[in-house]
């Protein structure tokens, strides 16, 4: 069994490690291509843009890796199969039960390696991406209104607990925001203090606010605003850093952890925590996908064709993989409309895809 292990394995893994250099090398070229429409803008250079396309490789290995798994499976199963090696196999022992347990053993080492790239090696590389281009363009526009977080203080004026809502127009390289706005509502939805800041640095239980503009709104109607300036101010607050982050920078930088913390923070604030909730399962369950798509190829394997088999095969694999990148997308789009439950929209694809291809291995073996 050793030796049988050794032989799959290596076909697989060498077949693998082929597709996925060679799809990595294809979509470094397209977004190499993307990234040369920035090239001359406010010193943006071809080096840059080389930089660029290779830090956005490991987010593309963990979106890809699934379907380079199942291409690269079924393309060293379909050549042990032409070959007549793995019905050899097939008489000597390896029976499905068996070959299923090989694969699965494998897929298991795909799925760690998966879930390291997306969890570690992806989030780290698209910060960096992120934080070259702002040091490049000297800062990082957060889009026509900016970002927006909410968060509740709690004050001694009699007011009870305040609603905050902040609005941060951009950031510099080193995470300075800047353009940053304040508003703090009372029980009644009705404006008590509003704070206009230059710049804001992100404490610990605070933030420290550069050149700042205070506005109050007294209880008493007949009362003045009152407004007061100051070159720095300490405002507590218990926005860390990292729901700061999470709040300014793309999802595709955020860990599962992350996710997961700025989906209860959201929903804690009583905010739309839909689109992350479901991105955190999927980020949690995307890896087993690679269980999956190689259950999905041992078919394949089973399917008896000596002339031109391999290559139909390979084709039949890469629709296969199309078809599940799409149905993923979609589920998670349709998640969000429909406000269904987040674990199952991440779910079920990968579900599907797992009883068609047991449905396909069971009648393959009994009928084939």
């Amino acid at each position: 069994m050793r030796t049988v292990r050794r032989l799959l394995y290596r076909d697989i893994v060498g077949a693998v490690g082929f597709v996925t250099l060679a799809f990595l090398s294809l979509f470094f070229f397209f977004s190499f291509v993307d990234e040369l429409g920035d090239v001359g803008k406010g010193g943006y250079t071809i080096v840059h843009a080389l930089l660029s396309s290779a830090l956005d490789m490991p987010a593309r290995l963990y979106d890809l890796f699934p379907i380079t798994v199942l291409i690269g499976t079924i393309f060293a199963l379909a050549r042990l199969a032409q070959s007549s090696e793995f019905t050899i196999l097939r008489t000597g022992g390896l029976g499905p039960g068996r070959a299923l347990g090989l694969l699965a053993l494998l897929a298991g080492v795909f799925t760690v390696l998966n879930f390291l790239v997306g969890d570690y090696l992806a989030p780290w590389s698209e910060r960096e991406g992120v934080s070259l281009k702002a040091a490049v363009q000297g800062g990082r526009e957060l889009g026509r209104t900016g970002a927006w977080l909410k968060d509740k203080r709690a004050v001694d004026s009699g007011l009870g607990e305040l609603n905050v809502s902040v609005n941060v127009k951009r950031t510099t390289p080193d995470g300075v925001l800047e353009g940053v706005r304040i508003f703090e509502f009372d029980a009644d939805s009705r404006l008590v203090t509003r704070v206009s800041a230059r710049t804001a640095r992100v404490g610990d239980g605070f933030w420290l606010l550069d050149d700042a503009s205070v506005m109050h709104w007294p209880t008493d109607a007949s009362a003045p605003v009152q407004e007061e300036r100051t070159a720095q101010l300490r405002w507590p607050s218990g926005l860390d850093a990292g729901v700061v982050a999470a709040a300014v920078l793309p999802v595709s930088t955020m860990s599962t952890l992350e996710l997961w913390r700025y989906s209860r923070h959201l929903a804690a604030q009583e905010q739309a925590a839909q689109r992350h909730s479901i991105q955190f399962w999927k980020k949690a369950l995307y890896p087993f996908a690679c269980i999956v798509m190689m259950a999905l190829a041992l078919p394949f394997a089973y399917m008896q064709a000596r002339r031109g088999g391999v290559s139909f095969k390979v084709f039949g694999g890469i629709m296969l993989g199309i078809s599940f990148v799409l149905l993923n997308n979609v589920a998670q789009h349709l998640g969000v409309l429909r406000d269904w439950t987040p674990w199952v929209v991440a779910a079920a694809p990968s579900l599907l895809y797992l009883l068609m291809s047991m449905a396909a291995f069971a009648w393959l073996v009994k009928y084939r």
